[in-house]
């Protein structure tokens, strides 16, 4: 009875806390932080669990262990990018003793160069996925500003068209400029289906099984 006591106080105490003004930076951080995590292992566990179970090969367990390291990495990393962004922008303001739209550009700056600086696979995938977003981004705001004019005609057929020839034409001839994994999936589509040896690896499987060719 005693410890049900006690449990109820402590949920209120911490009910109590959170439904304080003056606490509300300081714990905006602290759920930002809990977000990021949530957030990256939702999005990478899907991602590494069809991408290893595809193109990785090995035991069963190496195969876990890479999606549980590719998991925690992202989730890792992103819970620090907001808890560090979120703190260097109330910090800011704080200082200045107001918001400025250069606050959250400097605070993301420091943040993706402490967090997303260093170069491997899950930042570079990161990092890659934002810069599609922004180029559409910032293409989006100069219209809108008048920097460019307004296209007369819809320019997402051209821009595909260049994006797709442009990334086969580096996978054919210049592969080792682009991300494993999508140098993965590009032979899976585009060199894979050039080969096969009967119709077990020309339609239910991708290549033939070990020891089916003998």
């Amino acid at each position: 009875m005693a410890g049900s006591e006690l449990y109820k106080t402590l949920i209120f105490t911490i009910n109590n806390i959170l439904q304080q003004e003056k606490y509300k930076a300081a714990l905006a951080v602290v759920k930002g932080f809990r977000n990021g995590a949530v957030y990256g292992a939702k999005i990478r566990a899907p991602h590494a669990l069809v991408m290893t179970f595809l193109f990785r090969s090995g035991s069963l367990r190496d195969k876990v262990k890479a999606i549980a390291q590719a998991t925690y990495t992202h989730s890792r990393n992103l819970a620090c990018f907001v808890f560090t962004y979120k703190g260097l922008q109330t910090l800011q303001q704080r200082l200045q003793g107001k918001a400025c739209q250069s606050h959250s550009f400097l605070a993301a700056c420091l943040g993706g160069w402490l967090v997303f600086g260093e170069n491997n696979n899950i930042n570079s995938q990161i990092n890659m996925y934002l810069l599609s977003r922004i180029l559409f981004g910032l293409s989006r705001l100069a219209v809108e500003k008048g920097y460019i004019p307004q296209p007369k005609k819809d320019p997402f057929p051209l821009f595909a068209a260049l994006v797709w020839g442009i990334v086969l034409w580096l996978f054919e001839y210049h592969p080792h400029t682009l991300q494993p994994s999508l140098q993965s999936s590009m032979s899976y589509l585009y060199h894979d289906s050039n080969v096969w040896h009967d119709i077990s690896d020309f339609l239910v499987y991708n290549k033939p099984r070990a020891g089916a060719q003998k």
